[in-house]
Protein backbone atom coordinates (compact mmCIF):
# COMPACT_ATOMS: atom_id res chain seq x y z
CA UNK A 1 0.00 0.00 0.00
CA UNK A 2 1.35 3.91 -1.22
CA UNK A 3 0.60 6.11 1.72
CA UNK A 4 0.31 9.92 1.07
CA UNK A 5 3.58 10.60 2.16
CA UNK A 6 5.21 7.99 -0.93
CA UNK A 7 5.91 5.84 1.50
CA UNK A 8 5.05 1.78 1.23
CA UNK A 9 3.57 -0.15 3.91
CA UNK A 10 3.69 -4.19 3.93
CA UNK A 11 1.37 -5.68 5.80
CA UNK A 12 -1.25 -7.78 6.10
CA UNK A 13 -3.44 -6.73 8.74
CA UNK A 14 -6.64 -5.21 7.83
CA UNK A 15 -6.80 -3.43 11.25
CA UNK A 16 -3.61 -1.56 10.27
CA UNK A 17 -4.37 -1.22 6.80
CA UNK A 18 -8.23 0.23 7.87
CA UNK A 19 -6.51 2.52 10.63
CA UNK A 20 -3.91 4.16 8.09
CA UNK A 21 -6.53 4.54 5.06
CA UNK A 22 -8.93 6.44 7.63
CA UNK A 23 -5.65 8.71 9.13
CA UNK A 24 -5.01 8.93 5.02
CA UNK A 25 -8.18 10.06 3.75
CA UNK A 26 -9.55 13.44 4.05
CA UNK A 27 -12.93 14.51 1.85
CA UNK A 28 -15.67 11.83 3.46
CA UNK A 29 -18.55 13.04 1.51
CA UNK A 30 -20.82 11.69 4.08
CA UNK A 31 -21.16 9.72 7.17
CA UNK A 32 -21.31 6.25 6.01
CA UNK A 33 -18.09 7.28 3.96
CA UNK A 34 -16.34 7.82 7.20
CA UNK A 35 -17.76 4.89 8.89
CA UNK A 36 -17.07 2.31 5.89
CA UNK A 37 -13.15 3.05 6.37
CA UNK A 38 -13.29 1.50 9.85
CA UNK A 39 -13.13 -2.42 10.40
CA UNK A 40 -16.47 -4.35 10.96
CA UNK A 41 -16.49 -4.19 14.61
CA UNK A 42 -15.94 -0.50 14.89
CA UNK A 43 -18.21 0.73 12.09
CA UNK A 44 -20.34 -1.38 14.49
CA UNK A 45 -19.64 0.59 17.58
CA UNK A 46 -19.92 4.08 14.99
CA UNK A 47 -23.62 2.93 13.18
CA UNK A 48 -24.95 2.46 17.37
CA UNK A 49 -24.03 5.97 17.90
CA UNK A 50 -25.30 7.46 14.69
CA UNK A 51 -28.74 5.92 15.29
CA UNK A 52 -28.57 6.76 18.73
CA UNK A 53 -28.16 10.24 17.98
CA UNK A 54 -30.80 10.16 15.20
CA UNK A 55 -33.28 8.76 18.10
CA UNK A 56 -32.05 11.75 20.54
CA UNK A 57 -32.82 14.07 18.04
CA UNK A 58 -34.78 13.13 15.34
CA UNK A 59 -34.70 16.95 13.43
CA UNK A 60 -30.72 17.06 12.91
CA UNK A 61 -29.33 16.61 9.79
CA UNK A 62 -26.13 14.65 9.39
CA UNK A 63 -23.37 15.97 8.06
CA UNK A 64 -19.29 15.90 8.16
CA UNK A 65 -17.45 18.95 9.74
CA UNK A 66 -13.87 19.51 10.54
CA UNK A 67 -13.89 15.51 8.52
CA UNK A 68 -16.19 14.08 12.04
CA UNK A 69 -19.54 12.68 11.25
CA UNK A 70 -21.40 15.49 12.55
CA UNK A 71 -25.14 16.04 13.64
CA UNK A 72 -26.46 19.91 12.97
CA UNK A 73 -28.96 21.71 14.59
CA UNK A 74 -29.04 25.18 14.06
CA UNK A 75 -25.54 24.85 14.22
CA UNK A 76 -22.93 22.21 15.11
CA UNK A 77 -24.92 19.98 17.29
CA UNK A 78 -22.50 16.72 18.31
CA UNK A 79 -19.59 15.17 16.26
CA UNK A 80 -18.11 11.70 17.11
CA UNK A 81 -15.21 10.06 15.57
CA UNK A 82 -13.56 6.65 15.92
CA UNK A 83 -9.99 6.97 17.02
CA UNK A 84 -6.95 3.62 18.26
CA UNK A 85 -9.04 3.03 21.33
CA UNK A 86 -11.88 5.28 22.08
CA UNK A 87 -14.83 6.78 20.29
CA UNK A 88 -14.17 10.66 20.91
CA UNK A 89 -18.12 12.18 21.50
CA UNK A 90 -18.11 16.35 21.31
CA UNK A 91 -20.99 17.73 22.66
CA UNK A 92 -19.47 21.11 22.70
CA UNK A 93 -18.13 22.65 25.93
CA UNK A 94 -21.91 23.00 27.16
CA UNK A 95 -22.48 19.43 26.89
CA UNK A 96 -19.65 18.11 28.97
CA UNK A 97 -20.21 20.76 31.53
CA UNK A 98 -23.63 20.03 32.10
CA UNK A 99 -22.52 15.95 32.45
CA UNK A 100 -19.44 16.54 34.32
CA UNK A 101 -20.94 13.79 37.45
CA UNK A 102 -21.70 11.65 34.13
CA UNK A 103 -18.96 11.70 32.76
CA UNK A 104 -16.60 11.45 34.75
CA UNK A 105 -15.36 7.45 34.85
CA UNK A 106 -14.32 8.89 31.10
CA UNK A 107 -11.46 10.90 29.86
CA UNK A 108 -12.74 13.87 28.80
CA UNK A 109 -11.98 17.61 28.77
CA UNK A 110 -13.73 20.76 27.78
CA UNK A 111 -16.06 19.49 24.62
CA UNK A 112 -15.15 15.89 24.52
CA UNK A 113 -15.15 12.44 25.96
CA UNK A 114 -13.65 9.69 25.43
CA UNK A 115 -15.48 6.30 25.28
CA UNK A 116 -13.46 3.34 24.96
CA UNK A 117 -13.93 0.79 23.05
CA UNK A 118 -13.11 -2.15 24.94
CA UNK A 119 -16.33 -1.35 26.87
CA UNK A 120 -20.33 -0.71 25.98
CA UNK A 121 -21.19 2.19 24.84
CA UNK A 122 -23.00 4.80 27.15
CA UNK A 123 -25.90 4.77 24.60
CA UNK A 124 -28.28 6.12 27.34
CA UNK A 125 -25.93 8.90 28.56
CA UNK A 126 -25.33 9.37 25.05
CA UNK A 127 -29.14 10.16 24.73
CA UNK A 128 -29.30 12.51 27.56
CA UNK A 129 -26.40 14.81 26.30
CA UNK A 130 -27.75 14.75 22.69
CA UNK A 131 -30.91 15.73 23.99
CA UNK A 132 -29.87 18.85 26.51
CA UNK A 133 -27.78 20.01 23.09
CA UNK A 134 -31.14 19.50 21.15
CA UNK A 135 -32.68 21.48 23.89
CA UNK A 136 -29.69 24.43 24.23
CA UNK A 137 -29.86 24.38 20.68
CA UNK A 138 -33.70 24.88 20.15
CA UNK A 139 -33.30 27.83 23.01
CA UNK A 140 -30.68 29.99 21.44
CA UNK A 141 -32.77 30.01 18.10
CA UNK A 142 -35.87 31.23 19.98
CA UNK A 143 -33.70 33.75 21.83
CA UNK A 144 -32.26 34.92 18.56
CA UNK A 145 -35.63 35.48 17.09
CA UNK A 146 -36.85 37.26 20.11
Amino acid sequence: MLLNSGMLLLTADPKILNSLYMATKTNFKNIDDYISTFSKDVQDVLQEIRETIHKAAPEAEEAISYQLPTFKLNGNLVHFAAWKNHIGFYPTPSGTKEFQKEISKYAFAKGSIQFPLDEPMPLSLITKIVKYRVKESTEKMKAKKK
